[in-house]
């Protein structure tokens, strides 16, 4: 059967939410999305994959998943057959961010001696650790390790792909951890990448645990609360927004990681939570992303979140984006 691809412009946002299971079609194509001008949320590109020549219908589908693209005439050219997915990897080099050596799996090479290799394959969901906004928060980890704090209950929130959970929990092995996307197909990720690297799921000690969840809307992430430690990549409006959630959810003395914000943005996003009692300890710039970390002051704001796991029902405020 002849293979056929269509490239759409499209903006972060839209690839970000991505259901390739929105589509009514048999087979279903193979959808991925990569930037078309580095650190411009605005100027991105879907590629879709088709097994058979795509009729109208099915090109309409496509274009239908990224607004942003709706006044182009789509049209698929023939290409030869081959595992997309494999060939739009080939060209994905390697990342070292501090400890950590980020790959894919055609593009392994060899890790620096010390580093932590994870292997990211590229596809729907964002944080392959190619982006400065991921590689940011390695970094950032890696120095709160070295550093000596000391991790017990952590959670990566917007976690695309699991790589900053899976970093946190490598540094921290004895700690709770948990990972929480709005989108069901990044914790389906998630899952699939945890196999790949070793990450054992579930609720104990050194285990990871995963909640489809809008902002901390989620029985499991109210439960685990308060945290010592929170990740947040995802975007300035969604972080700016979520600012009393994560600040009540962050226990006294913890840590924050917050990015996916340009510097044009940090100074609206610090500020949200200085308002919550935290106060910014550092700062890691990698391109126009900068990767800001934060600490929550003793004693600040209202009483710790109830844990639903005590049976005193919800706490009161969690917000979502």
């Amino acid at each position: 059967m002849s293979s056929w691809k269509l490239v759409l412009p499209c903006t972060r946002d839209e690839a970000e939410q991505l259901e390739v299971e929105d589509l009514a079609l048999d087979p279903l194509p193979v959808l991925l999305t990569s930037e078309r001008i580095p650190d411009d949320p605005a100027s991105w590109q879907l590629e879709a994959y088709f097994q058979g020549k795509p009729n109208t219908a099915a090109l309409a589908a496509v274009q239908a998943l990224v607004p942003s693209a709706a006044g182009l005439r789509p049209v698929a050219q023939r290409i030869r057959d081959a595992d997309w997915v494999t060939l739009s990897q080939a060209g994905i080099e390697p990342v070292q961010a501090g400890r950590f050596y980020v790959h894919t799996e055609t593009n392994k090479g060899r890790a620096p001696a010390g580093a932590k290799a994870f292997r990211i394959d590229a596809g729907l969901a964002f944080g392959t650790g190619t982006h400065e906004t991921t590689s940011g928060c390695l970094i950032a980890l890696g120095e709160l390790r070295d550093r000596g704090e000391q991790v017990r209950n952590l959670i990566d929130i917007g976690t695309g792909t699991g790589l900053l959970a899976f970093a946190a929990l490598h540094l921290w092995p004895r700690a709770y951890a948990t990972a929480s996307d709005i989108d069901p197909r990044s914790i389906e990720v998630t899952a699939e990448n945890a196999g790949i690297n070793n990450i054992t799921l579930g609720g104990g000690r050194g285990r990871l645990s995963l909640a489809a969840a809008a902002g901390l809307e989620h029985p499991l992430l109210i439960g685990r609360a308060p945290y010592d430690l929170v990740i947040a990549n995802i975007l300035a409006g969604p972080l700016t927004e979520l600012a009393p959630t994560i600040g009540m959810a962050l226990d006294d003395g913890g840590t924050l990681i917050l990015a996916g914000l340009l510097h044009s943005q940090a100074e609206t996003v610090a500020r949200a939570y200085r308002r919550q009692g935290l106060r910014l300890t550092g700062r890691i710039d990698r391109g126009d992303w900068p990767t800001l970390i934060l600490q929550k002051r003793h004693r600040h704001g209202a009483d710790r979140v109830t844990r639903l796991s005590r049976g005193k029902g919800e706490a009161p405020g969690f917000g979502s984006w």
